[in-house]
């Protein structure tokens, strides 16, 4: 989209670029901001010049696309339908400039990398060697749900994703398992768990629990197995960041679920200890998600081939 442009260097080729593919991201834009004035200062124009490239958009096309009175009242059909045609249309496009690019100049460019919070402490497995590889690629990783990195992937907000593969209809797309999850309670040294080899789930009864959101996949996860234990699932603190959870138990007197990346990105920290909880409590297989188009983009590309060696390591 406009708004995510980088700066291009002045003697390079733009390629399958022109009004109308202007005028289509100045829509998709406008779909996701639904609001004439955030759209148009997202994408760097007057709020003027998007109102004429959309007008001119639905000449060209011969339909209505929003419905709008003083301001901005959702999409018409036809422009729902728009919509899909647009972001297939500027995603093709992205991907033919930027295969040009890596023809020309090696492989370079951006990407856009949701990631769920329990999959960040292992996130620099897979991003160091593919940055080491490709230096000339710039990466960006955010901290999301499971429910938005499927949705900001569709709406083109995010090239790719890692995220878990089992409970969550991921819908037309490319996936590589990376890892499979296990659990461990984190608590503190000194405590009567922590000097046990092993716990099971009913082990976690009446313990504080300080746990992620409800609305992260890990979370519903870990609700799944404290219920099929007869356990009840009900933290007195609640996140959406991992390092905050890690902070509330060396704090005390909270305890956490994590998985082995995180035990593992902790264990040396003073005071914590990690107990594996036995069983393998729900769907846990991780991967990375990547939208359903051939040919991806080279820099999504090779991501895709360093993600299939993550896998078999």
């Amino acid at each position: 989209m406009l708004a995510a442009r980088r700066a291009r260097p002045q003697n390079d080729t733009v390629i399958a670029r022109g009004p109308m593919l202007d005028r289509l991201e100045m829509f998709i834009a406008l779909a996701e901001a639904r609001h004439f004035g955030r759209a148009a200062e997202r994408l760097g124009i007057t709020q003027p010049s998007l109102s004429a490239g959309l007008k001119q958009l639905e000449g060209e096309l011969g339909v209505q696309l929003v419905f709008r009175g003083g301001r901005f009242e959702g999409l018409t059909p036809e422009g729902a339908r728009v919509l899909d045609w647009a972001a297939r249309i500027v995603g093709d496009a992205r991907t033919l400039r930027e295969e040009m690019r890596a023809a020309r100049h090696g492989l370079s460019g951006n990407l856009r990398l949701g990631v769920v919070p329990t999959a960040l402490p292992m996130i620099a497995g897979l991003t160091g060697p593919y940055l080491r590889a490709h230096p000339k690629v710039h990466v960006e990783i955010l901290s999301r749900a499971s429910t938005e990195i499927l949705h900001q992937i569709d709406k083109l907000q995010l090239d790719a994703g890692v995220s878990y593969l089992d409970n969550e209809p991921l819908g037309r797309g490319v996936t590589v398992p990376l890892y499979t999850e296990r659990y461990l309670l984190l608590t503190r040294r000194g405590e009567a768990l922590a000097r046990r080899e092993a716990l099971d789930w009913t082990d976690l009864a009446g313990l504080p629990l300080c746990l992620l959101t409800a609305d992260m996949q890990n979370r519903r996860i870990i609700n799944a197995a404290l219920t099929e234990a007869g356990v009840e699932a009900a933290p007195q603190l609640e996140s959406n960041s991992v390092l905050t959870l890690v902070a509330h138990v060396q704090a005390g007197p909270w305890v956490s679920v994590v998985n082995a990346h995180t035990a593992a990105l902790f264990e040396r920290t003073p005071g914590l200890c990690a107990v594996p909880i036995r069983g393998e409590g729900g769907a846990k297989q991780v991967g990375l998600i990547a939208p359903w188009r051939e040919p991806h983009t080279p820099v999504l590309a090779a991501l895709l081939a360093e993600a299939r060696r993550f896998g078999r390591g």
